[in-house]
């Protein structure tokens, strides 16, 4: 009997669900998915970015992943999320008015995934946390001196602030799974820590085991 096999036959003897055809294709549980869901996008309250938050706003955000789970309580997944687009206006600050801001952060993130080791079969429970590689981008209008109604031609010209920027970050989810052959469907938080307003999304989603 090969290595494999032998592997094959201790977990099927401790009934833990996995066929010795599937251990010898896909020893490491290597899985894609993908998932859409609605994110929660905006700046915080800071000037010293060149910039003026204090807004969030609400958008579509979608990912794509891959990930592995060599064992049943422990895996591993890399993804890219967009979070889309969050505008809004911020009122006044430092005697100026400021309007129209928008954040469109997206990030690649490495995550470790713990599982609960729970008794059911095709039920998961996760957290995850890992670190992300995050970009900013971050458009400010202001209308110098306060607030200028209509019409506009007595008004001092507004100017802008832009703000494109790449930082590694900590993040992190909590999600549930349901299992069904070799599909998993999800539901799932993450939420990225960030100076510029903590990107965060709840997305449902889909994952093929090979």
């Amino acid at each position: 009997m090969n290595r494999v096999s032998a592997v094959c036959a201790f977990i099927a003897a401790g009934a833990l669900g996995a066929s010795c055809g599937a251990l010898a294709d896909n020893p490491l549980g290597a899985y894609v998915g993908a998932g859409v869901g609605t994110s929660n996008v905006g700046n915080n309250d800071n000037y010293d970015f060149g910039y003026y938050g204090g807004y969030h706003d609400h958008d579509a955000a979608w990912k794509a992943m891959i990930g592995i789970r060599p064992l049943p309580f422990a895996g591993a997944e890399l993804e890219y999320i967009d979070f889309g687009s969050g505008n809004g206006n911020t009122g006044f600050y430092a005697n100026n008015y400021v309007y129209d801001s928008s954040s469109h952060p997206k990030a690649t993130v490495l995550y470790g995934v713990g599982y609960l080791p729970l008794p059911l079969p095709f039920f998961d429970v996760y957290g995850k946390a890992g670190v992300a590689r995050l970009q900013s981008d971050i458009n400010t209008y202001a209308y110098p001196g306060g607030y200028c109604p209509p019409p506009y031609s007595a008004c001092a010209a507004p100017f802008s602030y832009r703000l494109d920027q790449t930082d590694t970050k900590f993040a992190w989810g909590a999600g549930v799974q349901a299992r069904w052959q070799d599909l998993g469907f999800r539901a799932e938080y993450e939420r990225i820590d960030s100076q510029y307003g903590d990107p965060s999304a709840f997305l449902v989603g889909i994952t093929w085991t090979f």
